[in-house]
């Protein structure tokens, strides 16, 4: 399986709005810029490992989990991912 930087958009959108929060406050706390994390979300740029690192950690989860979520978002789609959240 290929990574893909518009799922990966997806699952970060999905849970930073599951969890109440806003693109100001996820970029402040993990580091980035509003903007790029605005990129991220629509899939215009691919995440560099140290920054998903600290969008993990912005979202109150490990960067594992995070990957385990893209994972299945693009193996099962959307049902199966908004299951774990």
């Amino acid at each position: 399986m290929l990574y893909n930087s518009r799922t990966f958009g997806i699952v970060i959108s999905r849970l930073r709005t599951s969890r109440g929060m806003t693109q100001e406050s996820v970029s402040g706390l993990a580091g980035i810029a509003r903007s790029h994390l605005v990129a991220l979300e629509n899939g215009e740029k691919t995440v560099k490992l140290s920054t998903l690192w600290s969008i993990a950690y912005a979202l109150g989860m490990k960067p594992s989990e995070l990957i385990r979520l893209v994972e299945t978002e693009m193996e099962g789609g959307p049902q199966v991912a908004t299951r774990l959240l």
